[in-house]
């Protein structure tokens, strides 16, 4: 597939001029005109381009690329050493951050519900299509306990997580934004969520939920934010034909 190509495929796919990013979303570093071999990952790391290098991959597919906003615009150490073992591999960049956490299917949010079982699945932004919006609500399909579900996320996402329970009301309607979107935790009560799930936690986001009565989850920015990277992976794979795999650069945070 042509470089050309696989930008409009993954633009037809995940809708990037829908949201307005922090970064930019598609081709961010140009390599070589023909993708065949394409390795996806949460972040841009030295780790994951070492990773790619040794695949031969063709392209590099992450949720976490560069040029954000408000960051250093100079190409130097860290940065530098990236991008030259790109270029120097001639590996293809390509960022997809918020279109790929709200894509109903093979999304950051997606994954996580999914992995729950969560049913009758609509957006956390009362008034956003669930195709645009910065997050999930969905239902259990029976209420449990805290304790069993926080079994259930830290079997979801494979790692311990942070679980703040509230009160002793059971957990059936439950809200989630991936990654750090701590700050949505009010607009989680808005919606009558009996918990919210995100990756990181702030000091004051526990005095919110303690205050506001719901209980709150934080599962690892790293941990939560790896279902779209590997959806993609599967996706291109099955899909399109291409040789894909996801791989996991072990991050606690």
């Amino acid at each position: 597939m042509l470089r050309s190509e696989f930008e409009l495929l993954l633009n037809k796919t995940l809708s990037p001029s829908r949201f307005k990013d922090y970064a930019p979303n598609g081709l961010q570093v140009e390599g070589k005109k023909e993708i065949n071999r394409v390795v996806t990952g949460v972040t841009a790391s030295q780790a994951l381009i070492d990773a790619a290098i040794e695949y031969k991959a063709d392209a590099i597919f992450v949720h976490h690329g560069y040029f954000w906003k408000n960051e250093d615009p100079r190409i130097v150490g860290m940065k530098y050493r990236r991008i030259a073992a790109l270029i120097k591999n001639d590996i293809n960049l390509y960022g997809y951050h918020l279109p790929l956490d709200a894509h109903p299917t093979l999304g950051n949010n997606a994954g996580l519900a999914d992995a729950l079982g969560l049913l009758n699945r609509s957006g956390l932004q009362v008034g956003v299509p669930i195709e645009e919006s910065i997050g999930v609500v969905g239902e259990l399909s029976k209420p449990v306990s805290s304790s069993e579900f926080q079994k259930m996320v830290e079997t979801a996402v494979d790692r311990n997580v942070l679980f703040e329970s509230v009160n002793d009301q059971p957990i059936q309607r439950v809200a989630l934004c991936t990654g750090g979107a701590q700050g949505y935790i009010e607009q989680a009560v808005a919606v009558g969520a009996d918990v919210f799930i995100t990756g990181e936690v702030s000091e004051q986001t526990i005095h919110i939920a303690r205050e506001m009565g719901i209980h709150f989850v934080a599962a690892g920015h790293h941990a939560t934010e790896r279902f779209g990277a590997r959806s993609v992976a599967a996706y291109l794979a099955d899909e399109c034909g291409l040789d894909a795999v996801f791989i996991d650069v072990d991050n606690p945070a």
